[in-house]
């Protein structure tokens, strides 16, 4: 029996164990998936706290419930570790490391390395290795691969390599896990059989291309058109605000349009681990190529200026009030990137933060979702109590993120002034005098 052919049925009989690098937003919920499957999986984190919460039953993450990791780890489907020497004993590794930018926007792979190399000495025959964190075309290929066969291993005889490009969007009840499509490019073809039999388990629909760097490529496009077109609306926003019209009225007549138009919707900026990185991604390769993409770096001028622009429209309403910004008490709603999610990765309303600090503001924030989070000067920013009175308080309320647990009503009723940068009070009206973008 061949190599290849036993690891398959290790996985058809379900007998395979699977080990989950980086126990994040994407490897847990991905862990839990594999783990409801059949399979046995061990999640490896170098976050001790992590791995505690997972071994005594907790999830830490809003999309995976308590009920069901205390559940698996019960039945011994689900455990963690911090020593990757579990590894030895496993069929399939997928890494789900971040893959941030460095200061300079180029794309720093030390978590990616830093695994493989831990990873290393622990490889064996029939293991396939899955690479799930979003990087540069090439990265499986010219990266992974190497460190594989510097250990005497060929990729796809022995040891299986491939890109699976993750999707998780936290906070999507309509799409998890197991119900978006997967795609998958293997080093051979042996390499796809092999990861098609592995993510069959867990995802319903796995799509297979021709190899690691079109799935690369692929997951860069899917966030490169969402940063350029949301981009785009931001200008729009910038444009109407100039002609004095409603940007959301706009999108709203537009999308009426059965074909042809998908609607995007403008914000105070980007946010997030994947769309406002993994443009630059694509960027900084088709440099080495000596190829200059234009609308990238376009959309990264408009979206990256955002934050500005919110802040010069608090100041432009205070200055309507008869009052400086220098010195003004500014209460911003939601600092999560996105709506109902407890994560801060890259949110704009940390720069909105920011800026009205070094221009003077006293600026506080309440979040549902976040206690806290790291100012820019390093200092600790507590949330503040939501209430009437700190709406009263505040000279202007800036909604950042429209998370669902907001009363808008409420807001718009005992708030003085409010900026509200995502149509989160739409009609309503109330008390307060309200500024769109």
């Amino acid at each position: 029996m061949s190599i290849k052919q036993t690891l398959l049925n290790q996985l058809q009989t379900k007998q395979a164990q699977v080990a989950i690098i980086g126990l994040g937003y994407v490897g847990l919920p991905m862990a839990v998936e594999f783990a409801l499957s059949g399979l046995r999986v061990v999640g490896i984190d170098l976050d001790m706290n992590k791995v505690n919460h997972i071994n005594q039953g907790e999830s830490y993450i809003p999309d995976v419930s308590t009920e069901i990791v205390r559940q698996l780890v019960q039945d011994g489907r689900l455990r963690a570790a911090t020593d990757y020497s579990v590894c030895q004993e496993v069929d399939a590794v997928i890494i789900c490391v971040p893959t941030p930018l460095s200061q300079t926007k180029d794309p720093d792979l030390s978590y990616v390395l830093s695994a493989m190399s831990a990873l290393a000495p622990y490889l064996h025959p029939a293991m396939l290795i899955s690479l799930e964190s979003t990087t540069y075309p090439g990265t499986t290929n010219e990266v992974l691969r190497p460190i594989i066969e510097e250990k005497g291993f060929v990729v796809g005889e022995d040891v299986f390599l491939v890109f699976s490009a993750e999707r998780i969007d936290p906070a999507n009840k309509k799409y998890g896990f197991r119900n978006t499509p997967k795609v998958i490019g293997g080093i051979t073809t042996a390499c796809g059989e092999v990861a098609y039999e592995l993510f069959s388990m867990a995802v319903d629909q796995v799509v297979i291309v021709s190899s690691p760097t079109v799935a690369e490529m692929s997951k860069l496009l899917e966030n490169t058109f969402r940063a350029v077109n949301i981009g785009l609306v931001n200008e729009m926003a910038l444009m109407c605000d100039k002609l004095g019209i409603d940007v959301w009225e706009v999108i709203r007549a537009a999308s009426t349009k059965p074909f042809g138009f998908m609607p995007f919707y403008p914000g105070p900026g980007l946010g997030g681990h994947c769309i406002p990185l993994d443009p630059h991604y694509l960027a900084w390769k088709m440099r080495t190529l000596h190829y200059n993409s234009k609308f990238i770096h376009t959309a990264d001028e408009i979206n990256s200026a955002m934050p500005a622009y919110v802040v010069n429209k608090v100041m432009h309403a205070l200055n309507d009030e008869r009052k400086s910004l220098n010195g003004a008490r500014v209460l911003i709603l939601g600092v999560a990137y996105k709506r109902d999610i407890d994560d801060v990765r890259e949110s704009p309303a940390l720069e909105v933060y920011h800026l009205l600090q070094t221009k003077g503001a006293e600026v506080i924030f309440h979040d549902p979702h976040i206690s806290q989070f790291r100012a820019e000067d390093g200092h600790i920013v507590e949330s503040i109590a939501y209430s009437a009175q700190a709406l009263t308080d505040a000279d202007c309320v800036v909604i950042i993120t429209d998370h669902s647990a907001y009363d808008w009503a409420h807001v718009v009723e005992y708030s003085r002034l409010v900026v509200d940068t995502r149509n989160a009070l739409g009609k309503l009206t109330g008390k307060a005098r309200v500024i769109g973008l």
